[in-house]
């Protein structure tokens, strides 16, 4: 259909990038006019066209020329350093996040903790991380973007390094929660800052080389945090390698240039809303927040599996034959290696199928986080079953879950980029921080070892439900009152979280390897469930996706139109 057929029903936009990305889209050489006009910027690209109707969720297919922007194509060395620099700190960012989990079962023998305080570690940092995010969000939004991180990266390199001096658990856990704020301030800010640096489907891949540290940092995190632990006989060590990086991390950062809000799109100088205006908008916006609750989904398995994982593979180890003398160690460096070699494959998969899919199917992006939770939840089931006897399986379930999982880390980035207007991106990754640690990762690591402890406490009066022949029955009867019990637990943890943790004993010397192995695996059962819910939530948001893009669009358009005469008034005066 020719471009003069098109007048009456669809407008030129004047930001640049290809409606791949509808966040963005590309002007015309031949509408230079009329972006000057407006006060959008002139590309070289082919005009891109939008329909007028907002309820038209219809694009018309035209192609690209050869001759698109440079800068859409290359990357140049102030922008590779950017992205290593932040590439970097999210590495060690994760390292610090599950250094403890290769040590748990140190730290729970230090201490004297059951399973319910050692979740709680995990739980009282993702509290502060999730509350602290929307103040960096609102302050990412509107101030230097590198020197909030700056600051940010210190204060957690800091909590870190004074927390593996605490003798007192009621200490360490407090230092563990002035982690979160620390790592909050990074977290809302650096993938907004690759948003405004690339367009299409650069963005794609670096916003996958970005998240692909995350389930890396995370491996290293095991195996840095038990490597260290044995060879300094101590696990307070394992916290002190972090801190290291982290000083050498705030001097990167602060070399970073900031770049302008929106330079990528095409858009400059625009001006921020106000923060009612930014939630009463992402609130509104149907995608973000379907996303976000498959992301909460991801977020609560990816939680309490990789907190409780290597715990859960050892307690079944040991139960084989001649495994009698095995060592934690061991099994946190084989997992951490797995989880590596998952994120490795895991994450730059999922980039490199939105990226070969979209030009055919332009809403595949939640379509590949559902099929990735609908892969993972059984595999993550089967994994649950068979520690005790095969450790190959085992690890082999783990990876492929693992994989499938992380094929929704760089996507899910992604929508939300080009669903939401540059001005409000920060604020948009505190809301989803929140939400996805508030209701996932907060709780689930707590939520599974309370539950572990009530299914152990049942197992050991009634060592007769042992076993999964008696699952059924043995879930039922701990329905009936422990799980009353559990629901109580949290309510004073929520409320008093210091007298829950002084109140806990050590109960874990009381169970048989068996009564623990089982309490974790019963827990960790609703994990696959979770995983099929955050599926769920992906295929609905395939629904809308397609029109928030073209709203996104819109409303960039019009912000930068708005902006360009408030300058021309400005100029009149």
């Amino acid at each position: 259909m020719s471009l003069k057929h098109q007048k009456t029903s669809y407008q030129p936009l004047g930001t640049a990038a290809a409606m791949d990305n509808p966040a963005m889209t590309q002007s015309g050489s031949s509408g230079g006019s009329r972006s000057s006009r407006e006060g959008l910027s002139e590309t070289h690209s082919s005009q891109q066209l939008l329909s007028s109707d907002p309820n038209s969720m219809e694009i018309p297919n035209i192609p690209l020329p050869a001759a698109v922007p440079s800068r859409l194509t290359s990357v140049g060395r102030s922008q590779w350093f950017t992205v290593i620099v932040l590439c970097f700190v999210n590495l060690i960012n994760y390292m610090d996040r599950f250094t403890i989990a290769g040590v748990l079962t140190d730290v729970r023998t230090d201490f004297g903790i059951g399973n319910d305080s050692a979740g709680l570690l995990q739980t009282v940092f993702v509290i502060s991380y999730m509350v602290c995010a929307p103040v960096f969000g609102y302050l990412g939004d509107r101030y230097s973007r590198p020197w909030i991180m700056a600051v940010g990266v210190a204060l957690w390199s800091t909590t870190t390094l004074l927390g593996s001096y605490m003798e007192s658990f009621g200490w360490f856990i407090t230092f563990r929660a002035l982690v979160g704020i620390g790592e909050a301030s990074y977290s809302t800010i650096a993938p907004t800052i690759i948003s405004d640096l690339f367009v299409h489907d650069m963005r794609s891949k670096m916003l996958a080389l970005f998240y692909f540290a995350i389930p890396v940092g995370s491996g290293l995190g095991y195996i840095v945090g038990s490597k260290t632990a044995h060879l300094a006989n101590n696990w307070r060590w394992a916290l002190r390698v972090t801190p290291i990086l982290g000083i050498v991390a705030v001097l990167l950062i602060v070399l970073i240039k900031d770049p302008e809000r929106g330079h990528s799109e095409g858009s400059h100088n625009l001006e921020a809303t106000t923060y009612r205006q930014d939630i009463k908008a992402l609130v509104k916006n149907r995608s973000f927040m379907l996303s976000t609750a498959g992301f909460t989904c991801v977020a609560f398995v990816a939680g309490a599996l990789a907190w409780w994982g290597p715990s859960f593979i050892y307690l079944g180890m040991k139960m084989q034959p001649g495994n009698e003398n095995i060592v934690q160690d061991d099994i946190s460096y084989k997992f951490g290696l797995v989880a590596m070699l998952a994120g490795l494959i895991g994450v730059p998969l999922g980039s490199f199928l939105a990226q070969r899919l979209r030009g055919n199917y332009e809403n595949c992006d939640p379509y590949i986080c559902a099929v990735g939770l609908f892969i993972s939840a059984p595999m993550v089931f089967a994994a649950l079953v068979v520690p005790q006897t095969s450790e190959s399986l085992c690890f082999f379930f783990v990876f492929v879950a693992q994989v499938a999982l992380n094929l929704c880390w760089s996507i899910v980035a992604d929508i939300l980029l080009y669903v939401v207007i540059p001005t409000r991106r920060s604020t948009a990754e505190a809301f989803q921080i929140l939400i996805s640690h508030a209701l996932g990762d907060a709780g689930s690591p707590y939520l599974v070892g309370a539950i572990s402890e009530a299914i152990m406490n049942h197992l050991h009066k009634n060592p007769s439900d042992s076993g999964l022949t008696n699952e059924m029955q043995s879930m039922s009867q701990v329905a009936e009152n422990p799980i009353s019990n559990v629901t109580t637990a949290l309510m004073e943890a929520t409320t008093n979280m210091i007298e829950t943790v002084r109140s806990a004993s050590s109960l874990s010397d009381e169970y048989t390897d068996r009564e623990q192995f089982e309490g974790l695996q019963y827990a960790l059962f609703s994990t696959s469930f979770v995983e099929v819910l955050g599926g769920i939530f992906f295929m609905i948001t395939a629904c809308f996706i397609i029109k928030d893009k073209n709203n996104a669009t819109r409303g960039l358009q019009d912000a930068a139109t708005q902006q360009q005469q408030r300058e021309q008034r400005g100029q009149i005066a």
